[in-house]
């Protein structure tokens, strides 16, 4: 029995990651390194959660030869560009750059109104789910969701479980009456792991991925009914849930 819905944020809740790739160029300026990320270089980059983890990924690539004398310097460069670039990231949402998807917000009034509980399960940090939803939403929109799993909460990113498992015990509900919305294969791995059908809204950063093992794929949310949801649940196979 369908009793929780459980939406990972960028590129499901939000058309964001254009605006999240102007946000790395922008802090990549502020500290006078000469990287530029294209929109094809960041389609790769999007193979690998989390924002630090996708900067340090980049610096091993054009710095192999980088010794372990050199990890703090990094890692204290990873983090300056990572404030920068949540900084440029918030105040862009806050002036407008980042709208929901078509029908995330009408699913999840209705889903509040017929009583299933609502929660949230990314990569991201508090920061940006914050600004992103504030913004969307309201002052008030942390009382929507039940739970809410982040990338400081989770440390270990998608494709491992971890995040998701997080919210289904902060939530005490079994996978098998929830389900998982991603836009990523990353994400369809992670909560897959966890034992949760996902249905996958692909975005343009993501639609040439392999969706393998989603309960739907499909373009966005529009006229995406509760009880559509509970029909495709009740009629998909329990999956294998994880227990680390």
């Amino acid at each position: 029995m369908l009793k929780a819905l459980i939406f990972d944020v960028d590129g499901t809740l939000a058309d964001t990651e254009a605006v999240h790739l102007e946000a790395f160029n922008h802090a990549f300026d502020q500290v006078g390194l000469d990287w530029h990320w294209t929109r094809e270089d960041y389609t790769r980059l999007l193979e690998i959660s989390g924002g630090k983890e996708r900067l340090r990924h980049h610096w091993n690539v054009v710095n192999p030869g980088m010794t372990s004398l050199e990890g703090g310097a990094l890692t204290d460069t990873i983090n300056r560009l990572h404030e920068f670039k949540t900084a440029y990231y918030e105040n862009a949402v806050n002036e407008g750059a980042v709208q929901l998807r078509p029908g995330v917000l009408a699913l999840m009034n209705e889903a509040h109104a017929q009583g299933l509980k609502l929660a949230i399960a990314t990569t991201t940090s508090p920061v940006n789910i914050a600004a992103l939803l504030r913004k969307a939403v309201g002052p008030d929109w942390r009382q929507m969701f039940l739970a809410v799993g982040d990338g400081s909460s989770s440390p270990v990113k998608k494709p491992h479980p971890q995040v998701y498992l997080q919210v289904l015990g902060d939530m005490a509900m079994q996978p098998a009456d929830c389900l998982a919305f991603e836009d990523s294969a990353n994400g369809l791995r992670a909560a897959m792991a966890a034992g949760l059908q996902t249905v996958i809204t692909p975005s343009d950063f993501t639609a040439h991925q392999d969706f393998t093992g989603a309960l739907r794929v499909l373009p966005d949310l529009s006229g995406v009914s509760v009880a559509q949801l509970r029909e495709w649940l009740a009629a998909a196979p329990h999956l294998p849930a994880a227990t680390h």
